[in-house]
């Protein structure tokens, strides 16, 4: 399998509208998700969903609009959220007594309404979960990676103490580890962002980072312990098993469609996406071909019938009946889309009771496959190309991280290579800051577990206990 850096050049929006997931909207920084697209997130949806529901949280509904007082009420909240926020100052053709935000995340009208449903620590831990669209106004957008308007899920939970907040923070970070590793077949690194770097009113944010064929990383879902500070803020109080009042301990958590994209630049080459099967809408795609119109239909004849047999055995599978263009252009269609598996049935094929098989991850034909047990074998190709796409994102993030103790190092390295980097890093705000600017790199994370011990600042040569994850960052 090529594990070769990806063409850098390769623009995330002309792929994503060739592929046929998304096109252009009218309105500037949004994205129309197509059928294909969608199909995706609706995969993405049902499998996180099911992880979240079985953690014992539940799903509900917030108002896309808050009161702009609402935003206001935690200070860092807003310093963080203020330039990014849409804004509705009219409605039904007057001016609105207090102007509403539209959606940028939910922390406040959901704590808004905590504040009304906890009262004792019965109530405690409490729980929601939330998919929705949220809105902000960023200056420079990029189709599933930063667009005005997406998709995502958030999660919400209150606890009696920081350490069971903290505790399901972690929890919740885990089970993204686990649906990315094994659903979307990437190797993310998890750890907890610097103070610069976390949200916007948390305590602490943990953090899942990928690293893709470009070089580039990517944030790919992020868990926050967020301590009392919203609590405070709205007044989420509880009474205690002493009959004292004591404010909750929050956390929240959440991904996005950003995880498409991640899917996308995370496993392409230069023919276009590769799917992992577990994602893909279509998993086998069954190509009929043939010369006339007797072959035509005892080939046709057969495609159907080994759709019937995949769909008995749950595998998304479509015959591609289009007669107006030939079968070496639906390959290069079909391998733009990135679906795992292709399946050839010619007029040969039916009169020896044979198919031919194209991997897509790998692009090798596995020719005379016989018939007999045709849906097991695809079935058990399915979950060797999963596991074998997550290997090869594993390997890439493991052969594209590299030490580096001087800081002329950084660009050279990054220039060239791309990938992590791991440095030493004193703790300084003022040296991490210089990281930025010089190499237009940030810390992606710090590990939790201390990495080679101690050592010396990368910036400054000050003491350090151990290497943290920096890189360019989409």
């Amino acid at each position: 399998m090529n594990n070769a850096l990806a063409n850098p050049n390769v623009d995330l929006s002309d792929l994503a509208i060739k592929a046929g997931l998304a096109d252009y909207s009218p309105v500037r920084g949004c994205m129309v998700i197509k059928p294909y697209g969608y199909a995706i997130w609706e995969l993405i949806q049902k499998e996180l969903d099911a992880r979240i529901k079985e953690c014992g949280h539940e799903n509900a509904y917030f108002p896309l609009f808050i009161p702009q007082s609402f935003i206001n009420k935690e200070e860092d909240h807003i310093e963080g959220f203020a330039p990014e926020c849409a804004v509705v100052t009219h409605a039904g053709g007057e001016k609105l007594e207090e102007p509403l935000v539209v959606r940028p995340t939910s922390e406040t009208i959901i704590y808004h309404m905590f504040s009304k449903w906890i009262q004792s620590w019965r109530d405690l831990p409490y729980s929601v979960n939330q998919w929705a669209n949220v809105v902000r106004w960023e200056m420079r957008t990029r189709m599933f990676l930063r667009t005005t308007e997406f998709l995502w899920q958030e999660g919400h939970t209150a606890h009696e103490s920081a350490e069971n907040a903290d505790r399901e923070a972690r929890r919740m970070l885990d089970v993204y580890y686990d649906f990315m590793s094994k659903v979307l077949a990437l190797a993310p690194l998890v750890g907890e962002k610097t103070d610069s770097e976390r949200f916007a009113g948390a305590h602490k944010t943990y953090s899942l980072e990928v690293l893709l064929r470009d070089g580039k990383i990517l944030q790919a879902g992020t868990s926050h312990h967020l301590g009392q500070g919203f609590a405070k803020a709205f007044d989420i109080q509880f009474q205690n098993k002493n009959n004292e009042l004591e404010y909750v301990h929050l956390t929240s958590w959440g991904v996005s469609t950003r995880l498409i994209g991640a899917i996308i630049l995370g496993h392409q080459d230069d023919k276009g996406l590769i799917l992992p099967p577990n994602v893909a809408p279509i998993q086998a795609i069954i190509i009929p071909i043939y010369k006339n119109e007797e072959q035509k239909e005892k080939v046709h004849s057969n495609c159907q019938a080994i759709q019937n047999e995949l769909k008995v055995l749950g595998i998304r599978s479509k015959v591609d009946f289009n007669d107006q263009i030939t079968p070496g252009a639906k390959f290069n269609e079909w391998e733009l889309k990135g679906v795992p598996v292709r399946i050839h049935v010619g007029p040969r094929d039916v009169d020896n009771n044979v198919v031919e098989i194209v991997r897509r991850d790998t692009l090798s034909k596995i020719k005379d496959i016989t018939r007999l047990g045709l849906g097991e074998k695809i079935n058990a190709l399915l979950i060797e190309i999963q596991n074998s796409l997550y290997q090869r994102n594993l390997n890439w993030r493991e052969e594209n991280t590299h030490e580096v103790d001087s800081f002329d190092e950084i660009n050279k390295v990054l220039d060239k290579k791309g990938g992590f980097l791991k440095v030493h890093w004193c703790g300084s705000q003022e040296h991490e800051s210089k990281i930025k600017e010089q190499t237009k790199a940030t810390i992606r994370i710090k590990p939790f577990e201390k990495i080679d011990g101690g050592g010396k600042c990368i910036v400054s040569g000050a003491p350090s206990k151990t290497r943290v994850f920096i890189g360019r960052a989409y």
